[in-house]
């Protein structure tokens, strides 16, 4: 061991994560459960690519009219 070694530091944001999940092991399942409600999802590659090729390409100005 160096005798310039300092002790690691936690900020207190750390310290109150630490906290937080140690006096709710809960706590770690109900994000899994949020995440999977909102994020972890299986796509359909053929529906993707289906509305891929649907777009219209936008104008570069689009609010121009087109002249008649």
């Amino acid at each position: 061991m160096s005798i310039f070694r300092r002790p690691d530091y936690e900020s207190d944001t750390t310290q109150f994560i630490h906290r937080l999940k140690s006096e709710k092991p809960e706590l770690e399942g109900q994000q899994r459960q949020g995440r999977e409600l909102l994020w972890d999802k299986l796509l359909d590659r053929n529906a993707w690519r289906a509305y891929r090729q649907a777009e219209v390409p936008q104008k570069p100005y689009v609010y121009q009219t087109d002249p008649k």
